[in-house]
């Protein structure tokens, strides 16, 4: 099955909202921390719900707002959930964005980096857009160092790409990003429950895995999270 195909079917059955809530638990950290002023242009790497690009639109009046995806379902119910003009969303694969060199502020992109085909294509590509300046805050749960993530690619009939923290910093640097920040934001919105509940299965109907263990648990939301890596266009 293609990722277009594997995302359409998710948007069909409306699990882009359960998407968007799991990853608005550290989403929202990371998004604070991009240094978006009022007009700039901000691109989304996978918008999925387009989330993102309404929290940015909300909180810091972005210019304009560029939610790309593969998926021309995902795509649809952006449309239905945005009522903002500044806010648009178009089919395209990451690397090749229909946009012109030295175009964008910012780009920004949450639990989609692994899907790209050619991940170094695509960082060339948000390397070209980029205004000099101009920054990728790229976030991803699915690493190589949180162990407790691999078994989504079990799950999922598309390849993932599994890249360790050095090679996300690697892969930036080789294709002309400068690396300004590197870090793991806890996830502290998943409760986890005592030593004595466990193990869990389906917790709390948030179908959010099986646990045998807490520590665990703790080692996935608490000590590794997400991982952000932050590139800045020279």
């Amino acid at each position: 099955m293609s990722i277009r195909e594997e995302f359409d079917r998710w948007a069909e059955e409306g699990r882009d909202r359960g998407m968007e809530d799991r990853h608005w638990h550290t989403a929202k950290h990371a998004l604070t921390r991009m240094p978006v002023e009022e007009g700039d242009t901000v691109v989304d790497l996978g918008t999925g719900s387009g989330y993102a690009l309404r929290a940015l639109q909300d909180n810091a009046d972005i210019g304009r707002g560029i939610g790309v995806d593969r998926s021309p379902e995902m795509l649809s119910n952006a449309r239905g959930y945005t009522d903002d003009p500044a806010v648009e969303y178009v089919r395209a694969d990451f690397t090749s964005l229909p946009l012109p060199d030295d175009s964008v502020d910012h780009v920004w992109s949450m639990e989609a980096f692994f899907y790209s085909s050619d991940p170094d294509a695509t960082l060339q590509e948000v390397s070209r857009v980029l205004k000099p300046g101009g920054t990728f805050y790229c976030a991803v749960n699915f690493y190589e160092e949180s162990t407790h993530t691999h078994g989504w690619q079990d799950e999922l009939d598309v390849e993932m790409l599994l890249w360790s923290r050095g090679d996300y910093r690697e892969g930036f640097r080789r294709n002309g990003l400068y690396v300004a920040e590197q870090d793991c934001i806890p996830d502290r919105d998943v409760e986890i429950p005592p030593e004595d509940e466990f193990p869990v299965h389906e917790w709390e109907d948030r179908a959010i895995g099986d646990w045998e263990r807490r520590e665990e648990m703790v080692d996935r939301y608490r000590r590794w999270g997400t991982l952000l890596t932050v590139g800045v266009e020279p």
